[in-house]
């Protein structure tokens, strides 16, 4: 007879291929699905052990962000993102924070290909190139206004804060779910609308492609360039953790 525990991740195995889906999608060639897949089984197994101590929460909801945070760790420790594509995703963030504060509204893509002094050909293969960039990394969830370390270093040093310090528990605040929200409204209404049909409506590469009416190369571009526009509206955004806030699910990442 199964217990409780076999029981949560027969009928939850579903969500381990489909978040792999949804991540591989977005990710370099060199990234295999069955490793996001494995990493993504043992996230199900260690929500599915840790679900009863947590009688309240929705065990889709927290077992789909554990899922995802595992494959994201695995991410991680293959460093799958070359430092040239992280490169060109902060020499786009850094131009769109420029022309957000001094326009006082979105910028265009011919600004934004301006401002970084290319053609506006030669940003579209830019954004192309940081395919991949994720909205939030784990050095982000770890920042804090004492300035700790950074990348792996913040890792161990966020291991030793109290609970409210932690990345995981900045990933689910409500501060952050905010921010988030704040920042996809930001967006020009043709970047909201491609999220809303990639993470609301589960809809692929090809599917959204036809309801936008672009090649799928082309929504590629505009999804890196809504990543880097949320990346630099959260860059200059102040929120943080509130106590006893509870799960949030963090679909975006």
């Amino acid at each position: 007879m199964l217990n409780s525990e076999d029981l949560l991740v027969r009928q939850h195995t579903p969500l381990v291929r489909r978040a792999a889906l949804q991540l591989v999608a977005r990710l370099p060639a060199n990234v295999e699905l069955d490793d996001l897949m494995q990493a993504g089984m043992m996230g199900l197994l260690d929500a599915a052990r840790r679900y009863r101590e947590m009688a309240d929460a929705q065990f889709e909801t927290y077992a789909t962000t554990r899922i995802r945070g595992a494959m994201l760790d695995e991410l991680r420790s293959q460093d799958w993102l070359p430092r040239s594509v992280r490169s060109k995703s902060r020499q786009i963030e850094a131009a769109i924070h420029e022309l957000n504060h001094r326009l006082l509204r979105a910028p265009t893509e011919t600004e934004i290909a301006e401002e970084l002094e290319i053609s506006l050909e030669q940003y579209q293969v830019m954004l192309e190139e940081a395919r991949g960039v994720q909205i939030l990394h784990y050095e982000d969830l770890a920042r804090n206004h004492d300035d700790r370390s950074d990348g792996a270093d913040a890792a161990i040093t966020s291991a030793q804060q109290p609970a409210l310090d932690n990345p995981l528990d900045r990933l689910l605040s409500k501060g952050l779910r905010s921010a988030l929200v704040d920042a996809i409204k930001s967006l020009p209404e043709r970047e909201q609308l491609l999220l809303s049909l990639q993470f609301e409506h589960d809809l692929n590469q090809k599917e959204i492609s036809q309801a936008l009416g672009v090649t799928e190369g082309r929504v590629s571009q505009l999804r890196s360039q809504a990543v880097s526009r949320i990346r630099a509206f959260l860059a200059q955004s102040e929120w943080d953790v509130e106590p006893n806030e509870g799960y949030a699910e963090a679909k975006l990442i």
